[in-house]
């Protein structure tokens, strides 16, 4: 856990501090500047305001700001990683990992406001230290008299109010820096991102997230929920069942076989959440999930990040999906255009490029049999397809918000698979959605 430092809670500290963070970032530069004329190198802007120094002082301080700040560039990472110039995307991943804490004294004060004075005499123990910190709150431990662990999700003081402020502010920065191209246009991706950080900031959403997925998941005792305490949860404190486990990473030194039947759950349930439930849980970070040994369970955590799709949005992704799996190019091309990849009147160059890659991504679905996650290079292949639209900016644009968010689940549960060295056999668990 970083170390802990004061989060700005309201709107002018929250400006001022970013602020600052040009102007370091300004100061840095002209050092680098100033070192570049004594050595006799070439002075470019964008290499002088994103030197290593800067981009860690940028990453540092917008974790220190956590909210809306931290998180659009988790959502621009994450969502826009294979779009946007290397540069940016260095910078933006390392905010994926855990926000910097808030001190006893915020934790107390959020807690107060919640549940007002007195609050502690409600629990046997309460842990100050917080489990996990990341960029709306963070959590912490706490037991009841009658034996219930518990699990507090804390927003941090002022987010759910500076957070167009912030999105805009970061986005600003990002203009300052150079590091978003002209051509790119990343406002429906930002409106979005605004949208979606104020559904996450809204607790008793979250809470409404998890029981519409318990009712989704019914009797499969594969998986454990939080069961949430609505008469301890506010919109800015979620009061939860503490779900127990060790993180599921830990199970890559596991024997294979064992393995092979937790990611091949892990494959399963995204297929019904997309194709039968059509309830996506659209965060998959590692952390979110939690392994119980003796009950053979998998443990779900964290449902701010809950998104419906429509029916006729699933229709069209399964005929998507049937065309790649068909390697039938043509269809591929009408469908990008009808879920929006591409545009009516698109360039050849990027509609080439843009159908090989959806095709390529299709790969675990084509292969008979289990497909190798630990040992395949399908991941470096489509960021080398994604480099190669890069080549061709002036054609280049975001697939619709609702497509970037399957991304990030489609990706991050590839990447866990890839993780524990998974082998999985895709095709068989897919067949019976795509008819």
């Amino acid at each position: 856990m970083a170390k802990e430092k004061p989060l700005p809670t309201d709107r002018t500290s929250r400006f001022l501090k970013m602020g600052r963070i040009v102007g370091g970032l300004a100061v840095g530069a002209l050092k680098e500047g100033a070192n570049n004329l004594v050595a006799g190198k070439p002075l470019k802007a964008n290499e002088l305001l994103l030197t290593p120094e800067n981009a860690r002082e940028l990453t540092n301080r917008l974790s220190e700001m956590r909210g809306a700040a931290m998180k659009v560039g988790q959502l621009l990472s994450m969502e826009a990683g294979d779009y946007l110039p290397p540069e940016l995307t260095q910078v933006l991943a390392a905010l994926r990992e855990s926000a910097t804490p808030m001190p006893r004294g915020q934790v107390e004060l959020a807690m107060q406001n919640a549940w007002g004075r007195g609050w502690e005499a409600q629990f046997e123990h309460f842990t100050y230290q917080p489990i996990a910190a990341a960029s709306i709150g963070q959590v912490h431990e706490a037991a009841t008299y009658d034996g219930r662990k518990l699990a507090l999700k804390i927003q941090y003081p002022g987010v759910r109010k500076s957070i167009d402020s912030d999105v805009d502010n970061v986005s600003a920065l990002f203009r300052f820096l150079r590091l978003i191209p002209q051509d790119y246009d990343i406002e429906p991706l930002l409106a979005e991102a605004k949208q979606q950080l104020h559904l996450e900031a809204d607790y008793h959403a979250e809470a409404a997230s998890i029981e519409a997925y318990r009712q989704c998941i019914g009797a499969d005792t594969g998986f454990e929920l939080p069961k949430v305490d609505i008469s301890r949860t506010t919109p800015e404190l979620l009061t939860m069942s503490f779900v127990s486990g060790v993180p599921i990473e830990t199970l890559e030194d596991a024997p294979v076989r064992h393995r092979n039947q937790i990611a091949t759950r892990l494959v399963a349930l995204v297929l019904r959440e997309v194709f039968q439930w059509g309830l996506v849980q659209i965060d998959p970070h590692f952390g979110n999930y939690r392994y119980q040994t003796e009950e053979d369970r998998i443990g779900l955590l964290d449902f701010g990040a809950t998104r419906r799709y429509t029916p006729e949005f699933i229709a069209s992704l399964r005929r998507l999906v049937n065309a790649a799996r068909q390697g039938n190019i043509a269809g591929i091309e009408d469908l990008a255009v009808e879920l929006g990849y591409l545009r009516p009147d698109e360039a050849a160059p990027y509609r080439q490029g843009l159908c090989e890659m959806l095709y390529a991504v299709a790969e675990p679905l084509r292969q008979q049999g289990p497909f190798d996650f630990g040992h395949s290079d399908l991941s470096k292949r489509v960021a080398e397809h994604a480099i190669s639209l890069r080549l061709h900016q002036r054609y280049l644009h975001f697939p619709p918000t609702d497509l970037l968010f399957l991304h990030r689940k489609f990706g991050g549960t590839y990447l866990l698979c890839a993780r524990l060295k998974a082998e999985v056999d895709v095709n068989r668990l897919v067949e019976p959605y795509l008819h």
